[in-house]
């Protein structure tokens, strides 16, 4: 930092000769590279050839030596050319009121003529090393920003393209994270003919750590599959006990809905680790709930559960949701909730697992009237 700061590159803008000369004299001295620039125009131009560390410019020039306003327009101008370039600002006619408005537009600093060359070194070499620090901070958050946009590509990769298809099911879905990255997915597997497996699977915590935790357990999950794992209480404790000896998982845990479903008889065998209910809404309007049969993968020391299961009869909808859903809205007024899910169900199951999908997350933003806090994910199945 001392090495970049000392050998700072100065653009000295002002329309006085002899001022050019004793600056660049002062700072040249001081191991500072100088370029000079005789008026705005020339001061513009200069900035659009190279890169500096620092400008010092003056604020009167020739079409205005006292108020000031040439050189605050030049600043501005500076400012939008050349965004988190540090100005210093100097004049011989300083004001209160011109040094606010200096510093209004972006100056780092005021300098009153005549200068005193000391104050004025230590000004430069304050600004630069400023300027080096926020130049610094900025590429570490730009790059943040490129490798979250990264992940978030990666991530969407994950997610299915295509739902293998069934004769007797159709299927709509979608994810909606918070941040770039986040902690839900969903996931289909197939597994022969007439055969699918369900998982739609919530991480806790947000953003990168939640992200880690899933791609975790859907690894687990799916090298179970792969393995032809496939019961799936026998699955789960595998991957209950894989995802605790991860170190990606420490202190992690989550919740997830794992569904197999058999077209032959309709049938639907389950297993709900600690997950928000999913609803079956049956041809009469009643729904059934399908509650946990077990606890949550990765917390507790040994896991257990049990298999619950129901028929999907023709024209019946199941909706999976994670609590990003319901629990919408809940850190600022009133939650989304289970009935407002209810009556979405109700009132858009007939046309279909897209229109309700969309629905829902229509509602869910108009409930919000803002960004989601929570990743929401939704899962509909409808019989035929």
């Amino acid at each position: 930092m001392t090495d970049r700061v000392d050998q700072a590159s100065v653009l000295v803008a002002d329309d006085q000769e002899d001022v050019r000369t004793a600056l660049r004299l002062l700072l040249k001295g001081e191991g500072f590279e100088i370029q000079e620039a005789a008026s705005p125009d020339e001061t513009l131009a200069a900035v659009a050839t190279r890169c500096f560390d620092l400008a010092l410019i003056d604020l009167n020039y020739t079409r205005d030596t006292t108020s000031g306003r040439e050189g605050l327009d030049l600043l501005a101008s500076l400012q939008a050319r050349a965004p988190g370039l540090p100005v210093l600002v100097m004049t011989a006619w300083g004001t209160i009121d011109l040094a606010v408005e200096a510093m209004r537009r972006g100056a780092r600093d005021f300098v009153l003529k005549p200068w005193d060359n000391a104050l004025l070194v230590e000004a430069i070499r304050t600004a630069v090393s400023e300027g080096s620090l926020q130049a610094e901070r900025k590429e570490r958050e730009e790059a943040a920003a490129r490798d979250l946009e990264r992940a978030h590509r990666v991530q969407a990769r994950f997610l299915p393209k295509n739902i293998p298809a069934m004769k007797t099911l159709r299927c709509a879905t979608a994810c909606v994270q918070a941040g770039e990255v986040g902690g839900d997915a969903y996931d289909f597997l197939s597994l022969g003919p007439g055969r699918l497996g369900i998982l739609l699977a919530d991480a806790s915590g947000k953003g990168v750590s939640a992200a880690l935790l899933m791609a975790t357990l859907r690894g687990i999950l799916h090298g179970q599959w792969a393995a032809g794992i496939v019961e799936p209480l026998a699955s789960l404790r595998t991957a209950h006990e894989a995802f605790r000896a991860s170190a990606a998982s420490a202190s992690g845990y989550a919740t997830l809905f794992l569904g197999l479903y058999s077209e032959d008889e309709g049938l639907l065998e389950y297993v709900n680790c600690g997950h928000p209910a999913p609803r079956l809404l049956h041809c009469d309007g009643q729904i059934t709930r399908l509650e946990p049969t077990a606890p949550v993968i990765g917390l507790l020391e040994r896991w257990y559960g049990t298999i619950g299961s129901c028929r999907l009869q023709s024209g019946e909808t199941l909706l999976a949701y994670s609590d990003g859903v319901t629990e919408a809205g809940g850190g600022r007024s009133e939650e989304f909730g289970e009935q407002r899910l209810d009556a979405a169900l109700h009132r858009h199951a007939a046309g279909g697992p897209q229109e309700l999908v969309d629905a829902v997350q229509e509602e869910v933003r108009q409930h919000l009237d803002g960004p989601p806090e929570d990743d929401m994910t939704l899962l509909a199945l409808q019989a035929l």
